[in-house]
Parts: C-alpha cells; structure tokens; sequence
C-alpha cells in the first residue's frame, strides 16, 4: 500500500519557478496556494538553490551539539528578526514539532500542566499539539490524547479570562485561525490575552506557523497588534520547501525548558535554505510587497464577487473567500479550468496563500478565475 494518508489530486506536478508549477504535460499554473504557505519566496529561488547546493558539497549533517556556523547564523537570524524578548531559538522540523515543543517548555518553566486552546484552532496532528487542536475530525480517532485543555470561544476575552487560572501552563492561540476559516483576531482580544496571562503567570503561545514570515504585512502578525508573546512558532515557508521548525522563547521559557532533543535540529543543508529564505525576504522587500498586493487583492476580490459570496477577510497575502457553496468542487475548477491552484479553509472557504512574491497582475488573473468559477 502506497499514498494512504494523502488523496492524489489529477495533475503530476514536475517542476516550479517562482509562482507558477509545471504538470508533466508542460501546463502552467498559477499557485496561489503555495502548498500552504510553504514557498513565500516561490519556487526555486535562485538564492535559495544556490544556498543548498553550496551547503550540500561542503557539509549535509551534522548533530546539534556541534557548533556549526550556517546554524548559528539561523539562531542569530531569527533571533533578529523576533518580535521582543523572544530571542531564544530551538529548530526542529515542522510546525506540529515546534508547537509540540512550545507547550513541553511552556509546562516545564511553570510547573503546571493545564493548556487553554481556542475553537477552530489548529496547531498540528502529533499527540500534544492535536491535543491543543479543536476540530473533532482530527482528534477523535486518537483519542485518548495528552489531557488537561480546555477550549474558549475564539475571540472571546471574557471566555479566556475565566479559563486562565493559576493551574495554567499556556495560552495557545493563532493571530489569524487558517484552518478555522481564515478568522484574524482583533488586537483588543489578544492585548486582553496577553494581560490575562501575564496576570496568572502562564505563558502566551502564538502560533505564527502559517501568518509568520511577512505574509500578513509584517514580519510577524503580533506585531500588528503589538502584542509580544513569551513563545512563538514559525515553520511553514521557513526553508522554502525543506522541512524546518522553530520555537523562539523569552529568556523565563528558555531557562526553565527542560530537556528536550531532536536528532535533526537545525540541520545545515535545511539551516542553509532558511537563512535564504530569510535574507530574500527581507532584500526584496516582500513583507512590504505582501501588504500592497495583498490588500489590493482583497479590494478587487470584494469588488468582483461582490454578493456572490459571503465574505473576503484576511490580513496582507493570507486571504480567506466564504462562498456559498462547496469549497473543494470550486478549487477543482479553478485548477482544471482556469490554471489556479488555491486551498480549502473548511468545507466553505477558499484559502489564498500566495508567494510574497506575487504581483497586480497575478491577483488580477487569480481574482479572474475565482469570478469565473463562483458567479
């Protein structure tokens, strides 16, 4: 038995470069999905090749224990690049590894075990992390999970504060829920969770897995708000492609973390690709590019669609359409159709999550298409 996990989509994808992928027949498409938000700098940066290929000649693993400079740059990269005090950097594999390890260190420094998580929310599929991930589609057929969370209404300050109490370990949240639906948080709710927290002296996890990196118009989406939070978790986009993770922690979490390892931490084939990653983000100006184009891509959608949907909603180039009927059977069309790959966010909710790369003129033919295949 091959490809039981995953369902086969019809198209064989064989190549990439910049926002578009090649099928094995040479057709183009327009991938405004970006497999989740995985190539913020599209596919197969020339930097980003450059970086591995160079770092794969001259060394592709080592453990972690090892000083190696492609790894301390990354560490000093991303600490950088933290929004506040959450300047302590563990690297790990993937969002689901870098949330697990956020609730294992959130425990670890205070000593309790309680987790208060929100509806809708999702933070990934092992043990922990689903533990902390609402939607009984994921849990249920592994249930018993890790216990002791408690689930509050999504945007509900009042919710929270009753359920944050001196047993609590962390608050985990998302800025923007994705696979909620595409719901962004106001500022007031997560500045009322963040005193909240602060107040009961349990840790505030933002999870910036898929809003982090510049998607939203700025480098991180708490600092929209700001709101700095005692942990953050990015992974998604951060190696373009290659598996990579990262936990950043104030000093109070670093310092009470706990042991805690993983063989593959910061390798530096993936350490090479994510300081890339990094640096092109930041040299092309995308974070500023996602803020222009996302918001002139949402204009034209609101303005295209118009009552044929029920809402658009999202920050920057992480968009959310809530149309009135199946979402996958409309992502069908628009790929055989029209050359547009694109994303669910539920059974209604067609999720845009673009390279930061992208222009006017590939919103315009992504908005196109969406008109044709909605109206």
């Amino acid at each position: 038995m091959s490809g039981f996990v995953f369902s086969e989509k019809p198209v064989r994808i064989e190549r990439g470069r910049g926002p578009y992928l090649y099928d094995d027949g040479g057709n183009e498409y327009l991938d405004i999905g970006a497999s989740y938000a995985v190539t913020p700098v599209g596919h197969c940066h020339p930097a980003v090749v450059a970086a591995v290929q160079d770092q794969v000649e001259r060394l592709m693993y080592v453990q972690g224990s090892y000083p190696v400079g492609v790894r301390e740059e990354l560490h000093d990269h991303l600490g950088r690049l933290a929004p506040g005090v959450v300047s302590n950097v563990w690297l790990c594999n993937s969002g689901t590894e870098a949330n697990e390890a956020a609730l294992k260190f959130a425990r670890s420094a205070t000593g309790r075990s309680k987790v208060v998580a929100a509806t809708r929310g999702f933070h990934g599929r092992t043990m922990g992390a689903l533990s902390a991930t609402w939607k009984a589609k994921y849990r249920d057929p592994f249930e018993p999970l890790v216990g002791d969370v408690e689930f509050v209404d999504y945007g509900d300050s009042d919710a929270m504060a009753e359920a944050v109490d001196d047993e609590t370990a962390a608050v985990i949240l998302e800025p923007i829920q994705g696979e909620g639906g595409i719901r962004p948080a106001s500022g007031e709710y997560l500045r009322a969770v963040r005193e909240v927290t602060e107040d009961a002296g349990a840790a505030l996890v933002l999870d910036e897995i898929q809003t982090g990196l510049g998607r939203t118009g700025s480098f991180w989406a708490c600092e929209r708000h700001g709101v700095v939070p005692d942990v953050l978790t990015t992974a998604k986009g951060l190696a373009s492609g290659l598996p990579a993770g990262a936990t950043l922690c104030a000093d109070w979490i670093a310092e009470g973390a706990g042991p805690h390892g993983s063989t593959f931490s910061g390798g530096p084939v993936v350490s090479a690709a994510a300081n890339a990653t990094l640096s092109t983000v930041e040299s092309e100006g995308l974070v500023e590019n996602a803020a222009e184009v996302g918001a002139y891509l949402r204009e034209e959608l609101e303005t295209t669609l118009g009552d044929d949907v029920r809402e658009v909603r999202g920050e920057g180039l992480l968009v959310g359409i809530e149309v009135r009927r199946g979402a996958n059977r409309l992502l069908g069309q628009l790929a055989m159709d029209h050359g547009v790959l694109a994303l669910p966010a539920g059974r209604t909710v067609l999720r845009l999550l673009p390279p930061l790369t992208v222009d006017r003129s590939h919103a315009d033919r992504a908005v196109s298409a969406i008109a044709e295949v909605v109206g």
